[in-house]
């Protein structure tokens, strides 16, 4: 992908002004072949050297595209810089202009993504046909082991071959977890790693003691077996670690989720940007809905509820109105598969996420976030707090249009008790990248039509 990269950077500046001028005359490619192969060199060096021949089972496209577009633009810059070290005054002396070093920066990045999400889904479609599996047995029966069995049964991709389950007991234990079948009890660990030919083992007890967990690992460790350990601590340290110093004792901080200061200033300024753009880009758009909207049926073209933001404040939702004007004569609801209250624009526009739009208003006011944790109505908040442990810490940021516990599925009729922990993993891990990241995947999601939940 590289070297079609320079060559089609070696034609694009033949042929496509750059800003505007365009040479006349160019030397022959043949001349550029020491500065291909440099390139080559340099990019797949940095590129080992930073993991990304490392792949994991499952990878974020878009914080993979990002390491990729970071090491091609060291990389090229770096070539840019040794041409002239390793080039003048030898046989292969040859200008490399800076545009020429532009279109080989652009065609490379494109070029290397794509190949690489080529590589993954060729990867991926293999492992959903049963190829390239490991034999995976998983250790333990709570919350935790149940939800290794789910992702790992619920994900062929990831290309696991899920034997059993070990629980802990004296005897054989029968049943299942989550469709794996319980296969024995922890000392049958060796037996079962030979027999089943088990390629990775998932120790999935956080709570166990460390004279336990000794335990398992010395029965786990046979001929090439992987041990994976589901982390007790380390759970909680999901986000960035840094060290800090207490007059020469030294502190590591897991968790540091104040909104202050910087971290204040540069989310409030991108909602600004962003928001007054969309308004201004979208209002011909907006205004086209609003009349398909008058004209469809009676009533209001938006549609306000109050809703609870940072802090527990209420604050009144701006939405285009997408139901019949007396949808909640009776009393607030969920809203269900097939409602008979929504309407046809409105059909269209739950799934695609336009009737949110309006909502940059809130965010431009400052009531509400691009990004954040779904507000909800005091109604229901009141319930849940009740019913769900830290429920109002959700409330310590900005509620956002979209969140991480949405672009993970989390919408409409599902779990809030999972959605709540999506959010609270949200404001403990803040970063302005991970904003940027959820913002692509919901545009994302709303292109591929992937919003299952969305009625």
């Amino acid at each position: 992908m590289l070297a079609v990269a320079f060559a089609l950077a070696y034609v694009a500046r033949a042929t496509i002004p750059f800003v505007i001028y365009r040479p006349d005359t160019q030397p022959e490619f043949i001349r550029y072949v020491p500065t291909t192969i440099l390139q080559i060199g340099v990019v797949i060096t940095i590129l080992y050297f930073s993991r990304l021949y490392h792949l994991p089972r499952a990878i974020s496209r878009i914080d993979h595209a990002r390491k990729v577009i970071g090491v091609v633009t060291v990389g090229s810059l770096m070539v840019y810089g040794l041409h002239p070290i390793l080039f003048t005054n030898s046989i292969f002396e040859v200008e490399y202009p800076r545009a020429l070093l532009f279109y080989v920066w652009i065609f490379s990045i494109v070029l290397t993504v794509t190949g690489r999400e080529i590589q993954q889904n060729l990867r991926y479609w293999l492992r959903r046909r049963g190829l390239g599996r490991d034999n995976l047995l998983i250790v333990g029966n709570g919350k935790v082991a149940r939800d290794v069995a789910r992702k790992i049964t619920s994900n062929a991709a990831l290309g696991y071959n899920p034997v059993g389950v070990v629980v802990n007991g004296k005897t054989r234990t029968r049943g299942n977890v989550f469709g794996i079948p319980v296969i024995g009890v922890y000392q049958d660990l060796p037996t079962l790693i030979d027999t089943c030919s088990v390629d990775q083992v998932v120790i999935a007890l956080p709570d166990a003691q460390r004279a336990e967990m000794v335990e398992l690992i010395s029965l786990c460790q046979r001929g090439r077996v992987d041990i994976k350990i589901y982390p007790d601590l380390f759970a909680y340290m999901a986000g960035d670690l840094s060290v800090d110093d207490l007059s020469g004792t030294p502190l590591l901080t897991v968790r540091d989720i104040a909104m202050r200061g910087w971290r204040l200033s540069l989310k409030r300024g991108m909602d600004l940007i962003f928001s007054a753009c969309g308004l201004v880009l979208l209002s011909p758009f907006m205004l086209l809905t609003a009349l398909m909207i008058r004209s469809e049926s009676k009533g209001p073209i938006f549609y306000t509820q109050e809703r609870m933001g940072l802090d527990g404040k209420p604050f009144h939702m701006v939405k285009f109105r997408t139901m019949r004007a007396d949808a909640e004569v009776n009393g607030p609801g969920w809203t269900v598969k097939d409602d008979p209250r929504v309407t046809r624009l409105g059909s269209w526009m739950r799934k695609t996420n336009w009737d949110e739009i309006p909502q940059l208003i809130n965010v431009l006011v400052g009531e509400m976030s691009l990004v954040g944790p779904r507000p909800e109505r005091p109604v229901y908040v009141l319930q849940f707090r009740e019913r769900i442990p830290r429920y109002m810490e959700r409330h310590r940021e900005k509620a956002g249009m979209t969140g991480w516990a949405q672009v993970n599925g989390l919408r409409g009729d599902t779990s809030i008790a999972e959605r709540t922990e999506y959010d609270l993993w949200y404001v403990e891990n803040w970063s302005l990248w991970l904003d940027l990241k959820i913002i692509i995947r919901t545009v994302w999601n709303t292109v591929m039509r992937r919003n299952k939940n969305a009625y």
